[in-house]
């Protein structure tokens, strides 16, 4: 739509150092380099596409701010030299800088020649321009020319403050007398991991893993944090994936949960539920948005693929509702800040679990080039040791042909404080339900 939902407005706030900063990225690796020509011509598909816009304020009070065409862009850039293939995602990382929802731009493409021969090429954006499935919508758009849902009709300033204020009058003074929860504070000392943290350092993942595989000297890798949220990647056969799901009486998404679950708790989580939330994609037209709600289940240690399987098929006829029960529209008509103190830690749990679903098969290849993985993601450009969110854990599963790939976040550096200890965490879970995979 043409006017910011509550859920733009969260990120957009986040964006401004209220809450969580969060951007998106799709990331495409190749065996072989990819001409900057080609991707030249990609970005200026993405330039003119439904990522190419900014946020603009109305000056009525109550009317939602309204996107706006923005043609201004990050330019393309590829390494001059080849990286190390073992930091690619340290590179990736660096991407979510400088991204601008409301002066523009909110996007960026980029590339790095790897020195393994290969390349990797990724598409970062703010949040507030789009969700997980709206980032691969607005690349196939831009690969393809598919078409997207037009956008829906635009009220003037007016006509929208008064709908937001006579949705949100009818129950919002009783809702404020029922009280607002506090979310939840992580008990660690931040101002000790401030002090301690390092810039990342490379790390050296050895590939494959799975049952058998080396472990590395956890001790060590605790000593102290690489980088505030390490990443890993790792990619799965679709079939083993499959059949391990079935094996253990669950689907691929349950399975999903069930991995990052077991990964917190070899974390050292020391609770007998595991708070995991999912998001859901509501959308019901190919729109470049952020169309989704959040769910929720609770992970108990005994809980299995199956047990899993039936929680989420119930969470998800029941979706999380605004913070206090407070129509979610009062967060778009009343000061930032306070719809910040509202809102905060709106939809945050122990884990993150986003199943994106199965991509298009555009992105299998750019131009000649197949991909020999494409993966998709959550980073925190900005995000400071002392304002860590309560998630520990966020985790992204993606399909595309015959393969899952699994990108993970750690969150919580005095546990997870380097890519090597997440990948141990990763090997640990997958050799207890008998999985294999390929890190990145």
């Amino acid at each position: 739509m043409n006017r910011l939902s509550v859920v733009d407005e969260i990120f957009l706030r986040a964006h401004r150092g209220m809450g969580t900063p969060i951007a998106l990225q799709g990331l495409w690796r190749t065996a072989e380099p990819v001409h900057p020509a080609l991707l030249w011509r990609v970005h200026e598909e993405l330039r003119t596409g439904p990522l190419g816009r900014r946020v603009v304020r109305s000056h009525v009070p109550g009317a939602r701010p309204r996107w706006q065409p923005n043609a201004q862009a990050h330019p393309f850039t590829m390494t001059d030299q080849p990286i190390p293939a073992a930091t690619l995602l340290d590179w990736a990382d660096r991407q979510g800088t400088d991204l601008n929802p409301e002066e523009g731009p909110g996007w960026r493409l980029s590339a790095a020649r790897l020195d393994d021969g290969g390349c990797v090429v990724t598409l970062t954006c703010s949040h507030a321009l789009a969700d997980g499935r709206a980032l691969t919508l607005a690349v196939d758009h831009a690969l393809t020319g598919t078409p997207l849902a037009a956008p829906i009709a635009e009220q003037s300033d007016w006509a929208d403050a008064r709908k937001q204020w006579g949705t949100v009058l009818g129950g919002t003074a009783r809702a404020l007398r029922r009280g607002i929860p506090r979310r939840p504070e992580r008990p660690a000392d931040r101002k000790a991991l401030s002090a301690t943290m390092t810039r990342a350092v490379p790390v050296f993942v050895p590939s494959p893993i799975g049952p058998g595989a080396a472990k590395t000297d956890q001790k060590t890798a605790k000593r102290r944090p690489d980088t505030l949220t390490p990443g890993a990647v790792l990619q799965f056969p679709a079939r083993e994936w499959n059949r391990v799901a079935v094996e253990h009486g669950g689907t691929a998404n349950s399975l999903f949960v069930h991995l990052v679950a077991t990964m917190l708790w070899d974390s050292g989580f020391r609770a007998e539920t595991i708070a995991a939330s999912l998001p859901v994609d509501t959308r019901d037209e190919p729109r470049v948005d952020n169309d989704m709600a959040m769910t929720e289940i609770a992970i108990a240690r005994d809980d299995d693929p199956a047990t899993i399987r039936r929680k989420a098929r119930k969470a998800y006829e029941h979706r999380m509702t605004s913070p206090g029960g407070i129509p979610e529209e009062l967060l778009q008509v009343i000061p930032d800040r306070l719809a910040f103190a509202l809102a905060k830690g709106a939809g945050e749990r122990d884990i993150l679990c986003s199943n994106i679903g199965t991509l298009p098969d555009s992105l299998l290849s750019i131009g000649p080039h197949p991909c020999t993985g494409v993966a998709a993601r959550a980073i925190h450009p900005g995000l400071r040791p002392d304002r860590l969110p309560r998630t520990r854990l966020s985790a992204y599963l993606a399909r595309i042909a015959d393969s899952y790939t699994l990108s993970l976040v750690g969150l919580d550096p005095d546990t997870i404080p380097s890519s090597a200890a997440l990948i141990e965490l990763a090997t640990g879970a997958m050799t207890r339900i008998g999985l294999t995979a390929t890190a990145w």
